[in-house]
């Protein structure tokens, strides 16, 4: 029977985050479906999205049967957690992690196209490239595919002429902070073309080109490449006709939320990536890397950009200007009062 408008509260049961049985007795959510048996023993579904710290997604809880957990009606709010920060990088940290297998996925042609979003400067192009640098031996010696990424504003016919040049299987487009193409209806329907849930991708260009007569390029081709786009938007959070093009796009792609969300998120996963060993090649003092993290702390709302780029940056004029170096930064990233 399926319930709704109903919170439920847990009376004994258990859910598994992180390959580790967790309790959850105590904790309310709403009820999505009530106890069921299935191929793995008894369970309720729950909206997990309702509270921090879980999925968001519908969850189910084990339990050993209906008594491990009661109905308490819409009254009873949903538990309201705050994640601590040792979650909140583990989930960052994760995101990523699938961030790298999902290229790689791309890579195989398993997955034809993936969207990530996500906010400037926490290493969104970095996880990209990083996985794809590794075919570049390969790539040398003749024996992997290619892929190559595109920055900054391109035409239709330019976007017409480079998945033509990378049609092949097994290769990769990646366009990185390549916004404008969204917003065009002709490269927007170039790319659902290249996109197509279909087994044979077509892209035509039906019009007269002496560019594409000049550089040798047919008015039709076969498209089997693929390709990841990305970008600093939200696109459930883009409205009027922008919103209806992404829809469409979105449609063809894997969409990858970096879950990135606030200046806390941003300066957790900042300390996290320092912390792996972001600034190992400089030849800097650890107790200077130290300063330099609780010089991005204690500015983190003043500082033009809170970001990786900004780490760098700082850790530049460490290097350059060892006794001087924060008057430096103070002049050049962060903003006046």
């Amino acid at each position: 029977m399926r319930v709704q408008m109903q919170n439920i509260k847990v009376i004994d049961g258990t859910y598994k985050i992180r390959g580790n049985d967790t309790d959850m007795a105590g904790l309310v959510f709403p009820l999505v479906e009530e106890f069921k048996v299935g191929a793995k023993g008894g369970y309720v579904t729950v909206d997990g999205a309702a509270v921090n710290g879980f999925p968001d997604r519908n969850i189910k809880i084990k339990m050993s049967g209906p008594e491990g957990y009661e109905l308490v009606g819409e009254n009873v709010q949903a538990t309201v957690r705050e994640e601590s920060d040792a979650e909140i990088v583990e989930r960052i940290r994760e995101r990523f992690e699938m961030l790298k297998d999902m290229t790689k996925a791309v890579k195989k042609g398993d997955v034809r196209a993936m969207i990530v979003s996500g906010p400037p400067g926490v290493g969104k192009s970095h996880g990209v490239e990083e996985v794809l640098d590794r075919y570049k031996t390969m790539q040398a010696l003749g024996a992997g595919k290619s892929f190559e990424v595109i920055k900054g504003a391109m035409s239709p016919i330019g976007l017409y002429c480079k998945l033509f040049k990378m049609a092949d299987k097994g290769n990769v487009v990646v366009f990185d902070d390549c916004d404008s193409i969204f917003q065009d209806d002709l490269s927007l329907n170039i790319l659902k073309a290249a996109l197509d849930s279909k087994k044979t991708r077509m892209i035509h260009w039906n019009t007269d080109s002496f560019k594409l007569r000049n550089e040798g390029v047919p008015d039709s081709f076969r498209f089997e490449a693929s390709a990841i786009f990305i970008t600093n938007m939200k696109f459930d959070k883009v409205k009027g006709k922008l919103r209806e093009h992404l829809t469409a796009l979105e449609s063809r792609c894997h969409y990858m939320d970096l879950t990135i969300d606030s200046e806390k998120d941003k300066m957790l996963r900042i300390k996290q990536v320092t912390q792996d060993g972001m600034l190992d090649s400089y030849d800097i003092e650890d107790e200077t890397k130290e300063e330099i993290m609780d010089f991005i702390d204690i500015n983190k709302n003043r500082l033009r950009e809170l970001s990786l780029r900004t780490v760098l940056k700082v850790a530049d004029l460490a290097k350059a200007f060892p006794t001087k170096w924060e008057a430096m930064a103070e002049n050049t990233v962060m903003r006046r009062a």
